[in-house]
């Protein structure tokens, strides 16, 4: 008898000791492939307008100011007070900074290594909530090739950042209902949420609360919980009078507002309609949409369980809160994703369970058929005359391959198709970020690093120029070491007229239309002109 609960005991310790070399495992190559994803060619192309630009201004001027200012504490922007968020990824990028210097690539590096980890902390958050690791595998990989997750994770701005504080959170909410000490981890994943996103943090506590409330309520009566999160939150609650004491009014004004009204100091980039987020999830949560109807229905009919009920949670409370604010961007969608990728994960997962060669939804052939299609034409379009962009091209056929194999093998049952889905999606993707384009808004508007180059070769002894473009340009403000004030033609000639040596940024067709009398030509680049009234000699 004892003899037999030895050797019991024994094989069940080396099957846990199997198991956990197999996680190990799969986290090492899931890191790796992630950093491989997030860094690749971080540094070719110049910081996008927005937040991007902006983080990094603020970032430079953290790393520049003496350390008696305390401007880690207390962040600017072109010089003037910076409340619209804590600056928790600003200190780490002038971190970045001070080892190797200002560029693209070290404003990007802390956000897109943190954002890369966030890929394994979804295979341990899936571990914990679902019985099978081909769940946990698919969900990590789903997640891994999704377009926006990748291509947001790699800028520097603070979504990605979030997204992996906020898997940290739920791992310790799951850990909690077993482990009151994980509760603590609850708590200081929230506050440097909340020192990274300001008070739009408090939404992502909302889902977690939310969470408790359906499934453990008996935690929300728990005092160490309580306890813990205030423990946890006491840093962002210091930033936040450090602000208080020493702005005072202006802070409660203009800094608290400006956290849920204002996401940066650059225009909102579309409508204020409400399903702008259900939009955006239509627009590039492929090819893993094709899954949803059946996903949906999964996750419906499990919702008496810990899983489902997460993912339902999740997805309805933080689809519901960020579409009642009025602003909206495209980057505050990025917390659903890992949400999405567990509900696709446990749906692929029980293809594991089916037969070498079963039958398939019909949709997901035709979807994966249209697809095929659509890449096909994009190649095709990419190849010819003038529109001839080899890179994009290459992207196209890569995708179009990928999802012709999938097709061919999905019509005929097997369920290797999902094989070749992630491992062609991922090689897309990577071929996606060694190109030029993974950036696409840099081509909205004019080469930014030739103008501010040219400003930088002139050297004005101002600290303002004024610009007849109509938007605000953070990334020229940024390379230039100055700030470029959007003013209209009537602003224009009032500051030509009164301002005693005004230095302006003009383009060719708008200097022709101003007719500027006195006008001095400093330097120019991508047709644009810096111009100054010409000095008066003795």
């Amino acid at each position: 008898m004892r003899e037999g609960s030895f050797i019991w005991g024994h094989l069940e310790k080396q099957h846990r000791t199997a198991e956990k070399w197999i996680d190990w495992s799969w986290l090492a190559v899931l890191l790796i492939a992630a950093i491989l994803l997030f860094s690749v060619n971080l540094g070719d192309l110049p910081l996008r307008d927005g937040d991007e630009a902006t983080v990094a201004q603020v970032a430079k001027e953290i790393w520049r100011a003496p350390v008696g200012e305390m401007r880690w504490l207390y962040p600017t922007l072109g010089g003037q007070a910076y409340h619209h968020k804590p600056p928790l990824l600003h200190i780490l990028i002038a971190g970045a900074y001070s080892l190797g210097g200002v560029s693209e690539w070290t404003t990007r590096l802390p956000g897109a290594i943190l954002t890369a980890f966030s890929v394994p902390l979804l295979y341990c958050l899936s571990r914990e909530i679902f019985r099978y690791r081909w769940a946990a595998i698919y969900s990590a990989l789903v997640y891994l090739t999704m377009l926006p997750v990748v291509r947001h994770g790699r800028l520097a701005i603070l979504d990605g950042v979030v997204v992996s504080f906020l898997l940290v959170m739920m791992l310790c909410v799951l850990r909690s209902r077993r482990d009151l000490r994980y509760c603590l981890g609850i708590g200081l994943s929230f506050g440097l949420i909340c020192l990274t996103q300001g008070l739009m943090g408090m939404i992502l506590g909302a889902v977690a609360i939310a969470f408790f409330f359906w499934d453990t309520p008996r935690l929300l009566n728990s005092p160490y919980l309580w306890i813990a999160i205030g423990l946890g939150i006491l840093p962002a609650l210091g930033w936040y009078a450090a602000q208080l004491l020493h702005y005072g009014n202006d802070f409660v004004r203009n800094g608290l507002p400006s956290q849920f009204l204002n996401h940066s100091t650059f225009a909102p980039t579309d409508s204020q309609t409400p399903w702008f987020y259900v939009l955006e999830l239509l627009k590039w949560t492929w090819p893993w949409l094709i899954f949803l109807p059946q996903t949906a229905r999964l996750v419906w009919e499990n919702r008496n369980l810990s899983w489902a009920r997460l993912i339902i949670v999740w997805c309805g409370v933080y689809l519901l809160l960020i579409s009642l604010i009025g602003t909206k961007y495209s980057c505050y969608i990025l917390p659903i994703y890992p949400c999405l990728a567990l509900a696709f994960g446990t749906q692929l997962a029980e293809i594991e369970n089916l037969p070498l060669f079963s039958n398939y939804p019909r949709a997901w052939v035709v979807g994966l058929s249209i697809l095929a299609v659509v890449a096909s034409f994009g190649s095709i379009y990419f190849s010819w005359g003038t529109h001839l962009k080899t890179d994009l091209q290459l992207i196209f056929a890569a995708v179009a391959l990928t999802m012709i194999l999938a097709a061919i093998l999905a019509e005929r049952g097997d369920g290797q198709f999902l094989k070749i889905l992630f491992w062609g999606t991922y090689i897309s993707l990577l071929l996606l970020m060694k190109s030029h384009y993974w950036v696409w808004e840099l081509w909205e508007a004019y080469p930014v690093k030739p103008v501010a180059h040219m400003i930088n070769r002139v050297n004005p002894a101002v600290s303002k120029i004024y610009t007849s473009f109509p938007q605000y340009r953070p990334s020229l403000n940024f390379y230039s070491d100055r700030t470029i004030i959007p003013a209209s033609f009537h602003e224009l000639q009032y500051y030509w007229q009164y301002d005693k040596q005004p230095y302006i940024l003009i383009n060719t067709s708008d200097a022709k239309k101003l007719q500027l009398h006195s006008m001095q030509l400093l330097d120019e680049a991508e047709g644009w002109k810096l111009i100054t009234k010409e000095t008066k000699r003795l």
